[in-house]
């Protein structure tokens, strides 16, 4: 039996129309569902992670809900902007970001929407 530590981790999104989230994958961030599971699209990465799309009624929740770690996390910002993606820009006590990208000391993270209002991160670690 696997334990945690060994298992793959997968997340599950929803979405109020997987057609527009299909597209937004694929044109904005070059990303292909591996399969279409019963009306929902599995998307899997090469460093063994996953996640789903699934049509659903319910609101995106307003924290991160998953994220990328990128190995240039400057270059990955540009290129997604470059594609359309609209990243946040936060001006709060101990999160500031500057041009989408906010310094965390430990890592730097940067967060946009997808097509559906789900909040994604990409994160490099210091």
């Amino acid at each position: 039996m696997d334990t945690l530590n060994t298992a793959i981790a997968k997340t599950t999104l929803p979405v109020e129309d997987l057609a527009r989230a299909r597209a937004f994958y694929a044109e904005k961030l070059g990303l292909r569902p591996s399969r279409e599971v019963e009306g929902a699209l599995f998307y899997e990465g090469e460093g063994s992670t996953g996640f789903l799309l699934f049509p659903s009624g319910a609101r995106p929740s307003g924290h991160t809900q998953m994220a990328w770690f990128v190995k240039d996390i400057v270059a990955s910002v540009s290129k997604l902007k470059s594609r359309g993606v609209v990243f946040e820009e936060y001006d709060f006590p101990g999160l500031k970001t500057n041009h989408g990208i906010a310094d965390l000391g430990y890592e730097k993270a940067a967060w946009f929407r997808d097509s559906e209002g789900n909040l994604l991160a990409l994160g490099q670690l210091a």
